[in-house]
């Protein structure tokens, strides 16, 4: 009687070097995974991470306590100057507080070495921060450099 487990174990072999060949990230259409961190008391930072799901990216958020959220923050290098409500981390970056998705996706395709971005404060109109009445207010998007300075990186 002929077995089939050597042509099972071929096959197992084959599909597994297939799949590792292949990077998770090939397609264009790979949601890019963000960790937000935020109080579970804050409306608007759920609705920045909704934002950011409707937005193509792939939200796990965690709800936790303000002195842990401020420790994520220093780690991050986000200092009290340029902190926001939530901070995010993405592939190696921190994001502070309501930073529209555009550019979160550019900073990820230039990959400047950097911290990350932040938009100090709650901007009116800013994602997650938006009015009833449609009122916003323009707000900066900061770069924040390893060395804790900041400059634009875009203006909304």
């Amino acid at each position: 009687m002929l077995s089939t487990r050597p042509l099972l174990f071929l096959a197992t072999l084959l599909l597994t070097a297939f799949a590792a060949g292949t990077p998770a990230n090939a397609t264009p259409e790979a949601s890019p995974a963000i960790e937000v961190w935020k109080s579970p008391n804050c409306g608007c930072c759920q609705k920045w991470a909704d934002y950011l799901t409707e937005n193509g990216f792939a939200v796990t958020a965690k709800n936790t306590t303000q002195g842990m959220l401020n420790r994520i923050k220093s780690q991050a290098g986000i200092g009290p100057k340029i902190a926001a409500c939530h901070t995010a981390l993405i592939d190696g970056y921190a994001i502070e507080g309501h930073v529209p998705a555009a550019d979160i996706k550019r900073l990820l395709e230039e990959r400047p070495d950097a911290v990350g971005l932040t938009v100090p404060d709650m901007p009116l109109g800013s994602p997650g921060m938006e009015q009833p009445d449609g009122k916003a207010e323009p707000f900066d998007v900061l770069l924040v450099k390893k060395d804790g300075s900041t400059e634009i990186f875009a203006q909304h």
